[in-house]
């Protein structure tokens, strides 16, 4: 009788601890959706028309050795209240060659708006290199998901060539003040060490996921995208080499009569309105493995700035659009152990397709953002829809713009 009493009560122990954790601890949670929505789809799967090839992914992790991480905080709802919730935010950590990796890429960075901000961009511009991880998160966030990125590395790399451990880490940020607790500064250490250590490459998930959670996009709810674009190029051997190109940005931009997706002009005709002035950002990150030098990957990061023209944007006063790409090759290009490096590169002249890659893949990483995606509702009870996707496909059929046969299953 004993015996079994004592189980019963570290069961109902077990239980309490279990329910208690749960309450407290950030959990990632959605909204109940219909079984079809549930399902993964992109915006390809409903039938939109994109220009160019895309890799096996059709997202950043095409590139060879680029990793993607993830941590989500979605808990509570109703009123707000600071420091409480409800909270809707995350981050994302974005590796160039991989978490094991501490070689640094050649990096260029460009602003198409400065209303808002990329740590370490101002090194960047200077040695050419990005050493380290990117991470993206909310405004008010920047600071400690900055500090969590010096410590992580510290814990995770020897001291350079010269003695020192020292970082100028890469950290951007779009606004999500709309759904959430952003001054309650939900995003500790614990979670940019989690979105770091959890980086992967293949098949990563878009929307409101990492940083993306709290994000808006053309009145619609926004958040992460990605897209990638597989270019062939023959050289006068006749020998093709092939290269990726991958976008992920964080879309968090645009008033809803701007948004344009496959030249039709989607925000007119499905009307709505979230706030009365764009409030919004997007940081946009540019891999690729084609051998480019710092200023050339700056070109690259200014293209990016088309393909957001591409669905209406106009990059507007209060829209932090700060952008930074980089390439895979050339390894070990920063070792100072060698006096001297030799490096591969590719002429100026043969760079247009390798231009058109990056503005349609930024196209297409838009489009995803809001089809892969839900409707979310935050801080004081404040809603965003997703876009509605059989009142899209319709438009678009309207429009002729509908791809046949590409509906999801």
């Amino acid at each position: 009788m004993i015996l079994k009493t004592s189980r019963a009560l570290l069961l109902l122990l077990s239980i309490v601890l279990v329910i208690d954790s749960h309450a407290r601890a950030p959990q990632k949670s959605s909204p109940a959706r219909s079984t079809i929505e549930n399902k993964i789809v992109r915006a390809r799967e409903l039938g939109i028309p994109f220009d160019g090839t895309p890799d096996k992914f059709n997202a950043i992790t095409d590139v060879a050795g680029v990793e993607v991480g993830y941590t989500t905080l979605i808990e509570g709802e109703g009123k707000l209240v600071v420091g409480q919730g409800p909270v809707r935010t995350g981050v994302t950590a974005i590796f160039p060659r991989g978490r094991a990796s501490n070689d640094p890429v050649y990096a260029g960075v460009f602003s198409l708006n400065g209303n808002g901000e990329m740590t370490g961009a101002a090194w960047v511009e200077e040695s050419g290199f990005l050493e380290g991880p990117i991470v993206i998160t909310n405004t008010h966030s920047v600071g400690v998901a900055r500090d969590a990125v010096i410590a992580w590395r510290n814990a995770h790399g020897d001291a350079d060539a010269a003695g020192f451990s020292w970082s100028l880490p890469v950290v951007a940020e779009t606004w999500d003040g709309w759904l959430n607790d952003l001054n309650g500064f939900h995003v500790k250490p614990e979670h940019v060490f989690h979105a770091l250590d959890s980086a992967q490459g293949g098949a990563i998930e878009e929307g409101s996921v990492g940083g993306g959670t709290g994000m808006i996009c053309y009145e619609f709810k926004g958040g992460n995208g990605t897209a990638s674009r597989k270019i062939d190029m023959q050289d006068k051997n006749g020998t093709v080499h092939t290269f990726t190109v991958g976008v992920f940005l964080q879309a968090n931009f645009g008033r809803r009569p701007q948004l344009t997706i496959a030249g039709v002009p989607i925000g007119k005709e499905i009307p709505g309105e979230v706030y009365k002035k764009e409030t919004g950002s997007c940081i946009a990150v540019v891999a690729t493995d084609a051998p480019l030098l710092p200023h050339q990957l700056k070109r690259l990061a200014r293209r990016v700035s088309l393909g957001l023209a591409r669905t209406g944007s106009i990059s507007g006063n209060g829209s932090g659009d700060l952008f930074i790409a980089f390439s895979t090759a050339n390894p070990a290009a920063s070792n100072s152990d060698q006096l001297t490096h030799s490096v591969e590169t590719m002429p100026n002249d043969l760079m247009d397709s390798i231009f058109a890659a990056t503005v349609q893949a930024t196209e297409e990483a838009v489009v995803n953002a809001l089809i892969d995606n839900q409707s979310m509702t935050g801080r004081d009870n404040h809603h965003v829809d997703a876009i509605p996707h059989d009142r899209l496909r319709k438009v678009m059929k309207k429009y002729n713009r509908l791809q046949p046969g590409r509906a999801p299953k």
